[in-house]
């Protein structure tokens, strides 16, 4: 297998697409249903770039922003985040801002529905297959 990709989104039908298309470009994608799991895989899996929805039950991927700046998660902050998410970014950066006085500082941002080329060159250009 290829590099490690965590894929925390919530949605099934959108699991199910994003992990055949990664799968079939040779990545080996771990899952995550909401922004709890996805920082325990962080941890556990350790991977090379993460795909994050924004808006997930439990912990949301605004709150994942926050603890990977805590310092249990400092080994993790360099870690490539990928935004893929149906909420605007504009919209996004604004509340994030406000509630925490900070940047988000992701890697890429991709609004929902993305077309698979789209995905496939913003994750090439920040994580080179070996």
């Amino acid at each position: 297998m290829g590099r490690k990709i965590l894929l925390a989104d919530d949605d099934p039908d959108v699991v199910d697409v994003v992990s055949i298309i990664l799968e079939d470009e040779g990545y080996e994608v771990v899952m995550a249903r909401d922004g709890a799991e996805a920082l325990e895989k962080i941890r556990s899996e350790g991977p090379d770039l993460v795909i994050l929805d924004l808006l997930m039950p439990r912990v949301d991927g605004f709150a994942v922003f926050n603890t990977l700046r805590e310092p249990a998660y400092e080994r993790w902050s360099q870690l490539p985040v990928v935004v893929l998410t149906s909420v605007r970014e504009e919209v996004s950066k604004r509340r994030y801002e406000l509630e925490s006085g900070k940047s988000m500082g992701y890697a890429a941002y991709l609004e929902k529905p993305v077309e698979p080329e789209e995905l496939l060159e913003t994750i090439s250009s920040l994580l080179p297959k070996d």
